[in-house]
């Protein structure tokens, strides 16, 4: 069977180890993984990602004293609840997500089983957690500063063209976070004086009408927010952007590195990091509460030359002197 194949009859649903190994070894601790997003391509692919980079510092090693059972809703965010609950009945130890999304159907159910999240904008707001220092409850994990970042996308854009009069917010109409991002994106432009139509696109095909109508809004350019499902469409995205020739900003290094103009965001691997040794010190006996939701303090600015050139756009020193990163 090809792993294609494999991973449809799954449906979304992977174990990083198989459940077997957990049912000869009760011993072993289980953690379950809760995304919004794909698998990755390889067992290899898990085994080297930040997060299980960050679980190993805490001397855990997978297969010998710790197992994870994963669960993948494939961009489906309405299939994370049920996916939640079937973690929960399976007692795992302690329940990591990747997204906002994730989090919530986590939390939702269950008050009992330790939960860290990632790639959540506004943990507070979207009531995860009571405050940042003191989360109480059963959650902890670490915030993305995605929307508070926006006005500094929005600048960044202004800099490479200072000509343009309208620039556009793509935004997925699925996320909890798609009016929020369409507020502050709003307050930003009205302040530069930039008008700012909103697109929306929650599939392929959506993405597609949104491209198609910038030549008719006129638009200078183009400003991406952070979600999982424009993540999974990079390529989608950056291909559109070249070929009706828009300047467009996203959140991510790995959307300049494909291709994209630029990119400024957190650094997302070191946050992921971070949820593993927060899930390892869990593991060894700490309480949720105990360990403060933190905030990205790395951030990223990628830059790609070549995509400026092609655009017929020349990068202001400015931007290249703050640049982390200048692809050639």
């Amino acid at each position: 069977m090809r792993r294609r194949d494999f991973l449809a009859l799954l449906g979304g649903i992977g174990v990083w180890w198989p459940v077997g190994t957990h049912a000869q070894q009760k011993a072993m601790a289980v953690v379950g993984y809760l995304g919004a997003s794909s698998p990755p391509a390889t067992l290899a692919d898990m085994l080297r990602s930040p997060f299980s980079q960050g679980i190993s510092e805490m001397g855990f090693v997978y297969g010998q004293n710790v197992t994870c059972e994963c669960r993948w809703a494939e961009y489906h965010y309405d299939r994370l609840p049920a996916l939640a609950a079937d973690l929960v009945s399976r007692k795992v130890d302690v329940i990591v997500t990747e997204s906002t999304p994730a989090a919530l159907a986590a939390k939702n159910a269950t008050s009992t089983i330790p939960i860290v999240f990632t790639g959540v904008a506004d943990p507070v707001g979207v009531g995860l957690v009571a405050s940042l220092a003191r989360p109480v409850g059963n959650l902890t994990g670490f915030s993305h500063l995605t929307v508070e970042l926006i006005p500094k996308r929005l600048q960044l854009l202004c800099e490479l063209v200072p000509q343009a009069t309208v620039i556009a917010l793509l935004v997925n109409p699925g996320s909890q976070l798609a009016e929020h991002y369409i507020r502050i994106t709003q307050e930003a432009a009205r302040a530069k004086g930039i008008e700012l139509p909103i697109l929306k696109a929650r599939t392929e095909g959506e993405i597609d009408t949104a491209f198609a109508s910038l030549d008719q809004l006129q638009a200078g350019g183009l400003v991406v927010v952070d979600d999982a499902f424009f993540q999974f469409r990079r390529q989608q995205l950056v291909d559109l952007a070249s070929r009706y020739a828009v300047p467009a900003t996203y959140d991510e290094r790995m959307f300049a590195s494909t291709g994209g103009l630029i990119s400024y965001g957190i650094d997302s691997d070191a946050l992921r990091r971070q949820a593993g040794i927060y899930a390892g010190r869990i593991l060894k006996g700490t309480k949720p509460a105990d360990l403060p939701v933190q905030q990205p303090t790395t951030f990223q600015l990628a830059v790609n030359l070549n995509t400026a050139r092609a655009l017929g756009l020349t990068v202001p020193p400015s931007i290249l002197a703050l640049a982390d990163e200048v692809i050639e």
